[in-house]
């Protein structure tokens, strides 16, 4: 399974964490999503895939959830 390493701003709380996390595992190409939270910076969230999912949709997922998607590492 392949991994996908996000920059994430704006998520400040437990919650937020779970609009992201929730997001991600509602997409049947995502496997696993975890998140590290850095109040007031950038978070990073690791996706592990069943099949890939294009950036586009990714960044798409982020900003419907409020937060900005800033980096993606493959």
């Amino acid at each position: 399974m392949a991994t996908i390493n996000l920059k994430v701003d704006g998520l400040t709380c437990n919650n937020c964490v779970g609009h992201v996390t929730t997001a991600f595992e509602a997409r049947p190409e995502v496997a696993n999503v975890m998140v590290t939270l850095e109040s007031g910076g950038t978070s990073d969230v690791v996706l592990t895939l069943n099949t890939d999912i294009a950036d586009e949709t990714i960044a798409e997922l982020i900003d419907e959830e409020g937060y900005t998607l800033v980096g993606v590492q493959r």
